[in-house]
C-alpha cells in the first residue's frame, strides 16, 4: 500500500508546507480488547493555501476536524489523511481506534504467561508512531508533545518526561475497573521516532545521578514482574553512570533531558531503542543464568549505544534517514570508546574485532550500498538496518578520528550539538565542523570511504635473503569488488617472535599510513622475526591477508599468541577467507580449535564458536568427516577447561549446538540426571538446550517437550518449546511448521523468531527434510511481502531461507534462488534485496563445498 511508505520527495514537499508543531495526544490503554482510543490534537502553522497530508494506521477512524470543521473520515485514504486550504496556523484533531500489535511495531502488548499481568510498550522506529496517533512521519519535523494517558489502577506509564503523579478517574459503573490517567509534560523538540509510552505493573529500581550542570537525573530501571528476581539492576545502573560521565565530559555538554528510564520489555524487534530518556531494551538481556563475560559486554555495549543518542540522534537528529548510518555508526564507535576507556571493559576494542565481521560480510554482498546510502523512500530505510550502517561506519569513524585528530574530533561534536541542537543536521554539517576544527579538506576522504561501497583488501607480501632478514616489506592494496577505490588506512604491523615458553609475543610494532596500490614499509627492512601481523590492532577496515612465511605458522600457531587481539584479527581473516572459498572449512576448523585452547576473551571466544558452527553447517565440504572432528573436540576443550568458568559453560553450549547422532546418547544421560560436567550448573535454560540438540537428532518427542514447557511456563519456555518441536526431524513435520509460520498471522515476532530457528536447527542433519518446504516458501514471498508489516516480513524471508540444504544431493538452492529472481523481476524492491543476499549466502555455500 503506497500509504505505508514515504518518499524522501514526499516528506520534503511536506517540510516545506508544514511549520511549528505541536501535539497533545491522549490514549487509553486496557489489558483486553483489539484496539485503544486514541485522541490527537496538532497544532501547527503551514504556508495559507497550501496542501498536505497527515500519516494514521488505524483500523476505524471516527473524526477528524480541521480548524473547527468537520472533515468527516472520506479525507483518511490508504494510511493518510488528506488536508487541503491550510491557514498560516491550524488545528488538526483525530479521534481514531488504533490497533494493539503482537509484532513489536506500534503499541505492542503482551500478557505474560509466568503471572498474568499484562504490559504495553511502544516501538516507532522507523515509521510506527502513526500506529498510536495520528502525525508528520518524517524525522526532520520535529515537535513537542503533550501525552496524557489512561490506565488500569494498578499501572504505571513512562514517557519521555518525567512521570507525574496519576489522577484517579470516577468509575462510571459498577465492576468497571479503577482507572488512573497520567499527564505528562510537555517535550522539548524531538522527532517522531523517539517518542515513547510504556504502560503496565512493571517492577522498578530507582537511583540518581548528578550531570555536570549540577542537576540531579533521576535513573530507573524497569522490568516485568516475573524476571525482577534476575534483574541486575546495580550492573545496569553502574555502566549508564559510567556512561554518562565520559559522554558529558568527552562532549563538554550535559545531558539534554530530564531523567534517564531503561525498560527491559518482551516480545521485542532490536536489541534496544533510543527513544528520548526512555530507553526500551530486549529483555533478554535480563539473563535468567549466569551471564557469560560476552553477554555482559554485549550488553554494556547496548547500554552506551542508547546512551550515546541522546546527544547524536536525539539532540541533533537526521534530517532524512539517508543519515541514519550516521546516529547508527557514531553510536556504535562511541559506545566501544566509552567502554574501553571508561568502564570495566578496558579490552572492548578486541571484543569490536568479532563485531567487525558483520560489517565486512555485509560489505561483500551484492547488495552493499556505500555508508552514506542512497535512501528514497521508507522502504529503503528498513532494510538499512545492517552491518554498514552500524560496524562499517563505526570502522570508519575510527579511522575519521585517527586522521582529524582526537581533540578536534571532540572540539567539533562541540560544536556541531551547539549549533543543531533541538534541531535536524546533516553529514555536510557534521563534516563541516570537521574541517573547520581539523583545518582538512575532507572531500576526498569522505568519497572513498562514505560514498562508495564495498571493501578493498591489504596483504603482506615480504621478500627475505637466505639467513630470514626482510630485504622488503610491502603491503599491497587490491580491490576484490568493483566500483571500489584504493582507500586510505591508518593500520600498524606487529612483528611476533616466539618466547621460551612457546609464546608468540609482541617484539615490534610499525605504524603505516596505507595509500594508493603498493606501501612499502621501510622500517622493517632488516629484521627478522617468527610472525609479522597486519593490521595487528584491528585499526584498518579491510580485508587481510598474510605474507606466505607468517601464514604457514598462524595457521598451526595462531593458539600461542600470548594476547587475544591478534588471535582474534587472525581468526576473522581466516573466517573470511573460508567464505571467500580461499580456506576450505576442514583446515578453517583445526585452526580454529587449536585457537580456542588458549583464547580467555570472551567476546573472542563467543565469536570463533559462532564461526565454526557456520562452517560446519554451511561451508563444509564434508559435513560428516567435520562433524567427526568438531563435536568431540568441543566436548574435550568443555572437560579440561575451568571447573564453573565462562569458558566451560560457552563450550558446553557449543557443543550441544553441533552434537550428532553420535553424541545424543550421553546428552540425554545429562538431560535425565541433571548433571553435565563438575563445575556446569544445569539450570533451566541449559536444559532446553540439551533438548534442542535431542529433538535436532530425533532423541526427544512431544512428551518431553511439553514437560518441559509445563516446567516453564514463561513467554522464553512458550518460545523455547515451538523451537523444540520445530526442530524434530522429519519431512512432515518441516512442512507442518513451515505451512504455520507462512500462514498463521496470530503469531508473534518472538513465536516467528523461535520457529524458523526450529526448522532451521536439523535441516544440516537431515537436509532432505526440506524438500517439501522450498517451494511453498519462494511461492509464498510476495505474499509475505505485500501482507505482513515490514519486520515480519525480513524475519520470515531470512528466517525460513533454507540455506542448510544447499548441501543436499540432487538440490541446487543457488538455481532455484536464481530462478525466482528472474520470474519476479517487478517484485518489491526491498523484497528483491533480501532475496539477492541469501543467494550471496547460496553461492558461497555451493563455492566452498563444491568448488563451483
Amino acid at each position: 500500500m503506497p500509504g505505508t511508505n514515504l518518499t524522501k520527495i514526499e516528506a520534503q514537499e511536506r517540510k516545506n508546507v508544514i511549520g511549528k508543531v505541536d501535539y497533545t495526544v491522549q490514549v487509553e490503554l486496557s489489558e483486553s480488547g483489539d484496539t485503544f482510543a486514541s485522541r490527537t490534537v496538532i497544532d501547527f502553522t503551514a504556508q495559507a493555501g497550501a496542501s498536505t497530508f497527515v500519516d494514521l494506521i488505524a483500523p476505524e477512524v471516527l473524526s477528524i476536524q480541521l480548524n473547527g470543521q468537520d472533515l468527516g473520515t472520506d479525507c483518511y485514504r490508504d494510511n493518510r489523511i488528506e488536508l487541503s486550504d491550510l491557514q498560516a496556523e491550524n488545528r488538526l484533531e483525530v479521534a481514531a481506534n488504533c490497533a494493539y500489535m503482537h509484532t513489536g511495531e506500534g503499541a505492542h502488548r503482551f500478557t505474560d504467561p509466568a503471572d498474568g499481568l499484562t504490559y504495553v510498550y511502544t516501538q516507532f522506529e522507523v515509521p510506527d508512531a502513526r500506529r498510536v496517533f495520528a502525525c508528520f512521519e518524517q524525522p526532520d519535523l520535529k515537535a513537542t508533545y503533550q501525552f496524557s494517558v489512561t490506565v488500569p489502577e494498578s499501572w504505571t506509564v513512562l514517557s519521555n518526561m518525567d512521570t507525574p503523579r496519576p489522577q484517579s478517574l470516577k468509575v462510571e459503573r459498577a465492576g468497571d475497573t479503577k482507572q488512573h490517567v497520567f499527564h505528562f509534560e510537555r517535550t522539548p523538540l524531538i522527532s517522531t521516532y523517539i517518542t515513547a509510552l510504556v504502560a503496565g505493573p512493571y517492577h522498578r529500581v530507582k537511583s540518581v545521578l548528578t550531570s555536570i550542570d549540577g542537576r540531579s537525573i533521576p535513573l530507573g530501571v524497569y522490568c516485568r514482574q516475573s524476571l525482577a528476581k534476575y534483574l541486575d539492576a546495580d550492573f545496569v545502573i553502574e555502566q549508564t553512570i559510567a556512561g554518562f560521565r565520559f559522554y558529558e565530559s568527552h562532549y563538554g555538554r550535559p545531558y539534554p533531558f530530564t531523567k534517564y528510564d531503561q525498560i527491559f520489555v518482551p516480545e521485542y524487534n532490536a536489541g534496544a531503542m533510543e527513544n528520548a530518556g526512555c530507553i526500551t531494551f530486549r529483555d533478554e538481556y535480563i539473563f535468567r543464568t549466569k551471564p557469560s563475560g560476552a553477554q555482559l559486554e554485549q550488553l554494556t555495549n547496548t547500554i552506551l549505544h542508547e546512551l550515546a543518542h541522546m546527544w547524536f540522534g536525539d539532540l541533533v537528529t537526521m534530517k532524512w534517514w539517508d543519515d541514519l548510518w550516521l546516529n547508527e555508526s557514531f553510536a556504535e564507535f562511541m559506545s566501544y570508546w566509552c567502554m574501553a576507556e571508561g568502564t570495566r571493559f578496558e579490552d572492548a576494542w578486541t571484543g569490536f574485532t568479532m563485531r567487525k565481521v558483520w560489517g565486512v560480510n555485509c560489505d561483500q554482498l551484492p547488495t552493499t550500498h556505500p555508508i552514506v546510502a542512497p535512501i528514497s523512500d521508507l522502504a529503503d530505510v528498513e532494510v538499512n538496518f545492517d552491518g554498514i550502517t552500524y560496524s562499517k561506519g563505526a570502522c570508519v569513524l575510527r579511522q575519521l578520528v585517527a586522521y582529524v585528530g582526537e581533540g578536534n574530533f571532540l572540539a567539533a561534536l562541540r560544536s556541531y550539538f551547539a549549533s543543531h541542537e533541538y534541531s535536524n543536521a546533516t553529514l555536510a554539517d557534521f563534516l563541516g565542523e570537521l574541517e573547520n576544527a581539523s583545518g582538512r579538506n575532507l572531500k576526498q576522504w569522505s568519497q572513498v570511504w562514505l560514498l562508495e561501497a564495498g571493501i578493498t583488501q591489504l596483504e603482506s607480501q615480504i621478500e627475505r635473503d637466505p639467513s630470514g632478514k626482510v630485504t622488503s616489506f610491502n603491503i599491497v592494496q587490491s580491490l576484490p569488488q568493483e566500483d571500489t577505490s584504493l582507500r586510505p588506512h591508518a593500520t600498524s604491523v606487529g612483528a611476533y617472535d616466539f618466547d621460551s615458553r612457546g609464546k608468540l609475543v609482541l617484539v615490534r610494532r610499525t605504524d603505516v599510513d596505507v595509500k594508493g596500490e603498493v606501501t612499502t614499509v621501510p622500517g622493517l627492512v632488516g629484521t627478522n622475526h617468527d610472525v609479522y601481523v597486519l593490521n595487528y590492532e584491528d585499526l584498518a577496515y579491510a580485508k587481510i591477508r598474510f605474507d606466505a612465511d607468517s601464514w604457514e605458522v598462524l595457521r598451526t600457531r595462531v593458539g600461542d599468541f600470548a594476547d587475544s587481539l591478534p588471535r582474534a584479527v587472525i581468526m576473522c581473516a581466516a573466517w573470511d577467507m573460508v567464505r571467500d572459498g580461499d580456506l576450505s572449512a576442514s583446515k578453517y576448523l583445526e585452526m580454529a580449535l587449536g585457537a580456542l585452547k588458549h583464547e580467555t576473551n570472551s567476546s573472542v571466544l563467543n565469536g570463533i564458536l559462532r564461526h565454526i558452527q557456520g562452517a560446519l553447517v554451511y561451508y563444509a565440504a564434508d559435513p560428516a568427516s567435520a562433524h567427526r572432528l568438531l563435536a568431540p573436540a568441543l566436548l574435550a576443550l568443555a572437560e579440561e577447561a575451568e571447573a564453573g568458568s565462562d569458558r566451560q559453560r560457552q563450550l558446553v553450549r557449543a557443543f550441544l549446538q553441533v552434537a550428532g547422532a553420535k553424541e545424543a546418547p550421553e546428552i540425554e544421560r545429562w538431560f535425565e540426571d541433571g548433571k553435565v560436567l563438575a563445575g556446569v550448573s544445569v539450570d533451566t535454560d541449559l536444559r532446553w538446550d540439551m533438548l534442542f540438540a535431542l529433538a535436532a537428532n530425533g532423541q526427544a518427542d512431544a512428551d518431553m517437550i511439553r514437560k518441559m514447557a509445563e516446567s516453564d511456563d514463561t513467554i522464553t519456555g512458550r518460545e523455547n518449546a515451538f523451537l523444540a518441536r520445530a526442530a524434530l526431524p522429519g519431512r512432515e513435520n518441516k512442512t507442518q511448521w513451515t505451512q504455520r509460520v507462512l500462514e498463521d498471522t496470530s503469531l508473534t515476532n518472538g513465536q516467528i523468531d523461535a520457529l524458523t530457528a526450529g526448522i532451521a536447527r536439523s535441516l544440516w542433519l537431515q537436509p532432505a527434510d526440506a524438500a517439501d518446504m522450498i517451494e511453498p516458501y519462494f511461492a509464498a514471498l510476495n505474499d509475505i511481502w505485500s501482507s505482513r508489516t515490514m519486520h515480519m516480513a525480513e524475519s520470515l524471508v531470512g528466517g525460513l531461507y533454507p540455506l542448510a540444504v544447499q548441501s543436499r544431493e540432487g538440490f541446487d538452492l543457488v538455481e532455484r534462488t536464481e530462478r525466482w529472481l528472474a520470474e519476479n523481476p517487478d517484485a518489491d524492491k526491498a523484497l528483491r534485496r533480501l532475496v539477492l543476499e541469501e543467494l550471496d549466502g547460496a553461492r558461497r555455500s555451493k563455492r566452498a563445498r563444491t568448488g563451483k
